[in-house]
């Protein structure tokens, strides 16, 4: 696909800020978009609210390979809504205990086997910006610019008790750190398609950048690739 239809593919840890920057250059360029952590994030919520064992590979895989989802551009400055068979999930996708359940999922071949089509299915004109962990890697490696975004494990950790203070959640800091940390560690360490930067890839530490420096910088890439 990527042939014909140009594929920013962004990848990096939880908390970078890819998910902010993705939708800023959906926005912009007037691109799809593919959230693909909110892939994982639908079939660990799946597998919960369905009583699948996050032990069961064959199961999760089953749920991957039925997903029928889409992403569709919030309001200004709001990320986009996660629509799944037609209804919005977007608030539950985005909690943290979704992120442990994409975690949790991701490490199974067979429920990446299953989702890898269905992420290669969003690249469609006029470009595509992929969000990830291995778009630049596994599923659009001929990508013509890959990013790879990343900060340091207390900064991103920071940025996320923000955010959920913010919505009145009950979080402390220690925690998010304790978690951002193991899930570093699963997604670093897996067997199949672990965290890294592709070869060709142009890595950004956004530890001490605003989302607006990250966001014009890219940008100016972007320019320059396509």
């Amino acid at each position: 696909m990527t042939d014909q239809v140009p594929v920013l593919a962004v990848d990096g840890p939880s908390g970078a800020g890819k998910g902010t920057l993705c939708h800023l250059l959906a926005e912009q360029l007037g691109w799809q978009l593919l959230d693909s952590g909110a892939l994982y994030r639908i079939v660990g919520l799946a597998a919960h609210d369905r009583g699948v064992s996050f032990d069961d590979e064959t199961a999760l895989a089953q749920l991957a390979a039925g997903l029928k989802v889409r992403f569709e551009p919030g309001k200004q400055g709001e990320p986009a809504k996660v629509i799944l068979d037609d209804v919005d999930i977007s608030a539950q996708v985005r909690s943290e205990v979704s992120g442990g359940y994409a975690s949790k999922v991701a490490v199974y071949p067979e429920v990446r086997t299953a989702l890898r089509q269905l992420q290669r299915s969003f690249a469609k004109p006029p470009g595509l910006v992929a969000d990830g962990r291995d778009m630049g890697t596994q599923i659009f490696p001929d990508a013509p610019l890959k990013i790879f975004l990343t900060a340091t494990a207390e900064e991103r950790a920071n940025r996320r008790f923000k955010q959920l203070k913010q919505k009145g959640e009950s979080v402390t800091l220690a925690a998010l750190l304790e978690d951002i940390k193991a899930r570093d560690d699963r997604d670093m360490n897996r067997t199949v398609a672990p965290l890294r930067p592709a070869d060709d890839a142009v890595v950004l530490d956004s530890t001490d950048q605003s989302i607006e420096d990250v966001f014009q910088y890219v940008t100016d890439l972007v320019r320059k690739r396509f």
